[in-house]
């Protein structure tokens, strides 16, 4: 079956005019996880789902997304990232043939950019924005400051282009970089590292004890305290029906398709829907990767059980003492596939560049906290000026901005 490459995605207009939402078409082969992936792209684009509706015969699927995005929102470039996304072999007749039996992506080249200038508020957010317009992910972090205000930061960073081996692509990122930092003793560096398997090859450290029980699994910061999932192997003869209701928050439908894509769970139907206070309501037809429903009460204890602890908690986020001085810790659990939530960096340092807070030290890595591998976020808060927010005010402002309440 063959489709022109450009109707694999359609992003159109509603058809009242007046409404700020855009929708999404995506038709093309199912593929477990596909979901997780069209969310994930969505997610870090800046839109906000509306609605959602999902089906698929097993082999094709078809899938719309009510969106709202933002002023700068780049739809051809978002276009093109959902295009990618979904199955494909090119054909050189120009039409493109989809299918799901794809080779496993290739690891992208790791660079190491480093740069050194003075410090001053919100320098770190400055600089995470460029990057994300830049399409270059962030895998890790080291920032410092010296005695003397300058800041010495180390990124760890993937293009999502593949083109930062040419000099122009790094040329174009030195210069955004160099004009958002606007210090004239700025010097800035880009150099090849590896590969993701080999940079990131090792195991993931434990963090210590002191740390991990910060984000016990039973404290901390939530989205709603009423979450209500129910599964149900009545109602269809060859599909198990989740029903969720929870309060709404940013990633929502990221966080359960990833969930789904984790437990190798197929969904045949879905809809997803926005209602009033900020309640949203998911009704999944899903199946195994067998094609036979989850019937084992352990399989649907453990999948519930999981879907709840990503709703309640998708981050954990923390502020403790470290001596005397006032450390925030974020932990963003990675998927099987090995990706975390997008953009977690950029709405931490937004939201301290916001509460008017500066950022001594920051360190981003992967650790194993319990069971999971996670993206660790340690920002250490410089109070050489004095700390006049609480703890507790950190904690919530930063919460807010992750989960898109601020």
């Amino acid at each position: 079956m063959g489709i022109l490459q450009d109707d694999v995605v359609i992003i159109r207009e509603p058809e009242k005019q007046d409404e700020p939402t855009k929708i999404i078409t995506v038709n093309c082969p199912d593929k477990t996880g596909l979901g997780s992936d069209l969310c994930r792209i969505i997610l870090f684009f800046h839109l906000t789902i509306l609605r959602g509706d999902v089906s698929t015969d097993g082999k094709w699927c078809y899938i719309i997304f009510w969106v709202v995005g933002k002023e700068k929102t780049r739809w051809s470039l978002l276009k093109k990232r959902l295009i990618a996304a979904c199955p494909t072999c090119s054909s050189a007749s120009g039409i493109s043939y989809y299918c799901s039996d794809l080779q496993p992506p290739k690891p992208h080249d790791v660079y190491l950019l480093k740069f050194s200038c003075n410090d001053r508020k919100g320098l770190l957010h400055d600089v995470t924005e460029v990057l994300c317009e830049l399409e270059l992910t962030i895998k890790k972090v080291k920032v410092s400051t010296t005695p003397d205000g300058k800041v010495l930061d180390l990124f760890f960073i993937t293009d999502t282009r593949e083109l930062l081996h040419t000099q122009k692509r790094r040329d174009d990122t030195i210069d955004k970089l160099t004009a958002i930092l606007e210090d004239i003793f700025t010097t800035i560096d880009i150099e090849l590292v590896g590969s993701e398997t080999t940079v990131f090859s090792q195991a993931s450290p434990s963090l210590p004890n002191a740390i991990t029980d910060v984000f016990d699994l039973q404290s901390g910061t939530s989205t709603s305290d009423s979450i209500s999932i129910v599964m149900d192997n009545t109602l269809s003869p060859a599909h198990t029906l989740v029903q969720i209701m929870c309060q709404d928050h940013k990633g929502l439908l990221f966080d359960i398709m990833r969930t789904l894509k984790d437990f190798n769970i197929q969904i045949s139907y879905g809809r997803f829907s926005k209602k009033s206070r900020g309640k949203c309501e998911i009704d999944l037809f899903i199946m195994q990767v067998d094609g036979k429903k989850i019937v084992d009460p352990s399989k649907k204890e453990s999948l519930s059980s999981r879907l709840k602890t990503e709703l309640l908690r998708p981050l954990k986020v923390a502020v403790v003492s470290r001596g005397p001085d006032t450390e925030l810790l974020v932990a963003n659990p990675v998927e099987l596939a090995g990706k975390g939530r997008p953009l977690v960096f950029h709405d931490i340092t937004l939201a301290l560049k916001m509460l008017g807070l500066c950022i001594f030290s920051a360190e981003v890595g992967r650790h194993v906290i319990g069971d999971r591998e996670c993206e660790v976020y340690r920002v250490l808060l410089d109070e050489g000026e004095g700390l006049s927010f609480p703890r507790n005010k950190i904690e919530k402002g930063v919460w807010k901005m992750l989960m898109g309440w601020e």
